[in-house]
């Protein structure tokens, strides 16, 4: 009996393993595709090297102004951000012919987070399907469907997978961390209109019906509280107060705890080239 019993629980646990095995071969080929087909989403849009920019150069701290022989002021000199001017030269044609759903391209610099943003018909199709419509649980990163493409409403939303690889929207884990946001605190997309930079100000897990997906504002009063609920509930304080007058963009991805929440990084328009 104990012997039919040991054998019983051999084989078992040769199913097990044989399953397990399966499971990861398959996801290991998942993950493999869907780097290759990023790379040359990448090679077709031409993608410039960043790691040879230096970070953006900071405003310097306000001093006294020294007294000087001239009462002739000295203009102010213009710190150009070096990642959105390299970005600008992004050109998105060779990846429309692939797939017209491409609206440009989100980075973020000295992270794994660099994609082609598309925009479907619903929020749906891009979670199984890469940016050239091939079905893979990798998906895409993918504008709310709701949103203006151009970018210009108050809150623009973008979602993206959270893999186990640390691909897609993975790293947006890392902005739990205040030495992370410090390291970078900026994204970056690029579309026909040329480079955006968003300044991020917060990072919170929110319901999936959280204000953070919150589109239609009929007054600056319901602005104002989404930025205040936004601001309260970050896990990082960032120094950055946004205004009723600025443009949201929010980063959705999954928690890694479950379907009832998500993690956002949330940013402001801060510039353009």
């Amino acid at each position: 009996m104990r012997k039919k019993v040991r054998i019983a629980v051999i084989v078992l646990l040769a199913l097990v393993f044989t399953v397990s095995l399966a499971m990861f071969v398959r996801q290991s080929l998942t993950y493999r595709a869907g780097q290759e087909t990023y790379a040359e989403a990448e090679e077709l849009v031409g993608l410039p090297d960043l790691e040879e920019l230096l970070p953006p150069v900071e405003e310097p701290e306000e001093t006294e102004p020294e007294e000087t022989a001239t009462s002739a002021e000295e203009p102010a000199p213009v710190v150009e951000d070096p990642y959105a001017r390299t970005l600008q030269s992004m050109d998105f044609t060779a990846l429309r012919e692939v797939n017209s759903d491409v609206l440009g391209w989100i980075v973020i610099p000295g992270t794994v987070i660099s994609y082609p943003l598309v925009q479907g018909a619903d929020n749906q199709y891009y979670l199984k399907h890469t940016w050239k419509k091939q079905a893979s649980a990798v998906g895409a990163i993918f504008l709310e469907y709701q949103n203006s493409p151009d970018l210009s409403d108050f809150n623009t939303i973008v979602y993206g997978h959270r893999m186990n690889n640390g691909s897609m929207f993975a790293s947006l884990k890392e902005y739990k961390k205040q030495s992370w946001w410090k390291d970078h605190p900026c994204v970056y997309i690029t579309d026909d209109n040329g480079s955006h930079t968003y300044e991020i100000f917060a990072a919170y897990e929110v319901s999936t019906s959280g204000a953070a997906y919150q589109l239609g504002f009929p007054n600056e009063e319901s602005r104002q509280a989404f930025l205040d609920d936004c601001v309260s509930r970050s896990v990082i304080d960032t120094g950055i107060a946004p205004t009723v007058r600025d443009q949201i963009l929010t980063l959705s991805t999954c928690t890694g705890n479950g379907h009832a929440t998500r993690w956002v990084v949330q940013a402001r328009l801060s510039g353009e080239v």
